[in-house]
C-alpha cells in the first residue's frame, strides 16, 4: 500500500471542516493539496489573480454565514492577498487560508519570505505547519479561530514538507463543529430591559436603526418594526443591512453616508437612536454629524464604549437583536397616536416620493445620469436576482435601490478599497449557483481585475455586471476638481468595455438608451453566459456624500 503525501491528509483534515468550495490560483506551494482536495469532492473555483481568490471567499462566506476557504502559493502568491485580508479583517468575515511556504530544505530559494509579518500586519492570524504531529490540529484549530474571532486565518505549510510520506497520526482530531459551543440567543437583563424602556417612553422622535447584527438574528428584523411602530418611531439601517426593511413604508433607508437627503432631515430631528446589531461605525454616524443630537442606545451581545475613535452610545442593552428589541416592544405601552405625530401618512408618502439626490446636475449630451441608470435598473431588473453592490464613487447611486431585500443584496465595503466587485460576485455566484447575479460596478474598479471575466466564462456563471463608466476614477476627479487641482492624473478614457467582453465569451452591450432595458434584461434571460453592460455616463453627476466631504469652492 503507497503511503499517503502530507498533502493529501492535509486535504483530508479541511474535508471534514465540511469545506465543499474552495477559490485559488494554483501554484508549486499548493498545487498537488488543491488538486487532492478537488479529487476528494470539494468545488474549485479557479481565479485569475489570488486577490481574487480571497476576495471571492469573503462574498462566499458572507452570502452563506459560513467560513470562506481560498489557497495561494507561497511568496508572490501570499503577497496578492495584501488588500483582501485586511477587507475581510474590517468585515469581520471568518476564513482559512492555505498558503504554501518555500521549501525547508532549500539553502536558498527565490520566492522565500518570511510571511507572517505580512499576514499579521493586514490584522489576519499565521501559524506554520511544520510538525506533521500538530498540523492536523492546526488545521481544525484554524476553523475554530475564524468562526471564533470572526477574521483570517493563513495557514503557511512549506511544499516541500507536504511532498513527503506522512508521518503523523491518521486520526483526525474531532472537527471544529464539535467542539465549538453550541450557544443558543442571549436574552437581556430585566433591569436593563426597564430602564431602557423608560428612556424610549420619553423620546418624542425615535428611530431604529438596525445593522448585520439583526440580521443575523432570527426575527430581529420583524420586531424592530414592531418596535418602531409601538413607540412611534421610524426605520433606518446601516449599509450592509440595506433592504432590511424595503417594503415598510417608514424606512428610511441607509443610515450615514449614503442617507438620502430625508432621512438626514429625519435623524437631525431624532432625540433617540436605538441601534440594534449595528457597530455604530464611523461611516454609519457620518462621522457624527447624522445624529450627533440624539441619544444612542445600542442593543448588542457586545456593546462598545469605543468605534473607530468615537464614543459610539450613550446607554447599552446586552443582548440577542431580537430578544432585546422583542422584550423592549413589551415592556412600551403603545404610545397615542396624534395629528402631530412623526409617524404620518405624510412623511410615508415623501420617504416614498422623495428621491435619494435632488441635486441639480444635467448630462452632457450623448452620457447617462448615474441616478437615472440605477433607479432605471432597480425597476427593469428582477428582484429574486442576487445583488452585488462594489465600491467607489458608483456605488452609492447602486445603493440606492429601495426594493432590493437585504437578502438579496450584498455590501463589503468596510476597508473601501475598489476593484472587488468582480470578485465577489464570482463568491456570490459560488454560494449560490442556481441563482441569477447582477454586479453593479465603475469602470476603475472593473478594471482592476477584468481578467475574471474569463474566470465567470469558465465556470459558466450566469454574472451580469453593470458598469458606470465615466473613463475615470470617480472619487478621485471629483476631489481634485473640489481642490482646483488637475484631474488630469485620474481620467483615463472609456475603452469598449463590451467589446472586452466578448472577448472573454461573454455577451456584451453599451447601454446609451435607458428605455432598451426591458429587452436587453430578456435577452440576458435568454442567454446561457454572463454579460457585461457598459453605461457610459456623465462625469459632471456628484455623488451627495462626494458634495458634502469635498465641497467645490464657489
Amino acid at each position: 500500500m503507497t503511503a499517503k503525501k502530507t498533502y493529501e491528509v492535509l486535504a483530508e483534515a479541511f474535508r471534514q471542516e465540511e469545506v465543499d468550495t474552495c477559490f485559488a490560483l494554483l501554484g508549486d506551494a499548493n498545487m498537488n493539496w488543491a488538486t487532492h482536495f478537488a479529487e476528494l469532492g470539494a468545488d474549485f473555483i479557479y481565479v485569475r489573480h489570488e486577490h481574487c481568490a480571497v476576495a471571492a471567499a469573503m462574498s462566499y462566506a458572507r452570502a452563506l454565514d459560513k467560513i470562506g476557504v481560498a489557497s495561494v502559493t507561497c511568496g508572490p502568491g501570499l503577497t496578492q492577498i495584501m488588500t483582501a485580508l485586511p477587507a475581510a479583517v474590517r468585515a469581520h468575515i471568518p476564513l482559512v487560508v492555505f498558503a504554501g511556504e518555500s521549501p525547508l530544505r532549500n539553502n536558498w530559494y527565490n520566492q522565500e519570505l518570511d510571511q507572517a509579518p505580512f499576514v499579521t500586519a493586514c490584522g489576519a492570524a499565521y501559524h506554520p505547519l511544520h510538525h506533521p504531529d500538530r498540523m492536523l490540529r492546526q488545521v481544525r484549530d484554524a476553523f475554530v479561530q475564524a468562526r471564533e474571532e470572526m477574521r483570517p486565518v493563513v495557514l503557511g505549510v512549506p511544499f516541500d514538507l507536504q511532498n513527503k510520506d506522512w508521518a503523523g497520526s491518521h486520526e483526525l482530531p474531532a472537527p471544529s463543529r464539535d467542539i465549538l459551543p453550541k450557544m443558543r440567543p442571549m436574552p437581556p437583563h430585566p433591569d436593563d430591559v426597564a430602564e431602557a424602556a423608560t428612556l424610549i417612553a420619553s423620546a418624542e422622535k425615535t428611530i431604529v436603526m438596525a445593522g448585520l447584527g439583526a440580521v443575523r438574528s432570527a426575527g430581529a428584523g420583524e420586531a424592530c418594526r414592531a418596535l418602531a411602530e409601538k413607540c412611534g418611531g421610524l426605520l433606518a439601517t446601516t449599509l450592509p443591512a440595506r433592504g432590511l426593511f424595503h417594503d415598510d413604508p417608514f424606512n428610511l433607508s441607509i443610515a450615514g453616508g449614503f442617507s438620502s437627503q430625508v432621512t438626514r432631515e429625519c435623524f437631525a430631528e431624532a432625540d433617540l437612536i436605538i441601534a440594534v446589531g449595528a457597530s455604530l461605525a464611523h461611516h454609519n454616524a457620518d462621522g457624527g454629524k447624522l445624529y450627533g443630537q440624539a441619544h444612542v442606545l445600542q442593543v448588542d451581545t457586545h456593546p462598545a464604549a469605543l468605534s473607530q475613535g468615537r464614543v459610539p452610545a450613550d446607554t447599552h442593552l446586552r443582548g440577542d437583536a431580537a430578544l432585546a428589541v422583542k422584550a423592549l416592544a413589551d415592556a412600551l405601552e403603545p404610545r397615542a397616536e396624534d395629528a402631530g405625530s412623526w409617524r404620518s401618512a405624510a412623511l410615508a408618502q415623501r420617504i416614498q416620493d422623495t428621491p435619494p439626490d435632488t441635486s441639480n446636475f444635467q448630462a452632457e449630451q450623448g452620457l447617462l445620469d448615474p441616478r437615472d441608470v440605477a433607479s432605471r435598473l432597480d425597476d427593469a431588473l428582477p428582484l429574486d436576482w442576487e445583488a452585488v453592490n462594489s465600491s467607489g464613487h458608483c456605488s452609492y447611486f447602486f445603493a440606492q435601490m429601495p426594493n432590493r431585500p437585504v437578502e438579496r443584496f450584498h455590501t463589503i465595503r468596510e476597508f473601501g478599497a475598489i476593484g472587488n466587485g468582480i470578485s465577489f460576485a464570482i463568491g456570490v455566484a459560488a454560494a449560490k449557483p442556481d441563482e441569477t447575479v447582477v454586479m453593479f460596478d465603475g469602470d476603475g474598479s472593473l478594471l482592476m481585475h477584468i481578467q475574471e471575466l474569463e474566470t465567470i466564462r469558465r465556470h459558466g456563471m450566469k454574472v451580469l455586471i453593470c458598469v458606470l463608466n465615466d473613463g475615470a476614477y470617480g472619487s478621485e476627479i471629483h476631489k481634485l476638481r473640489s481642490e482646483g487641482l488637475s484631474d488630469a492624473g485620474a481620467v483615463f478614457g472609456r475603452p469598449d468595455l463590451a467589446g472586452i467582453a466578448r472577448g472573454f465569451g461573454l455577451d456584451g452591450e453599451t447601454v446609451t438608451d435607458l428605455s432598451q432595458l426591458p429587452d436587453l434584461v430578456r435577452k440576458f434571460n435568454a442567454s446561457d453566459r454572463g454579460a457585461v453592460w457598459d453605461f457610459p455616463i456623465s462625469d459632471q453627476i456628484i455623488s451627495p456624500v462626494m458634495q458634502r466631504a469635498h465641497p467645490r469652492a464657489p
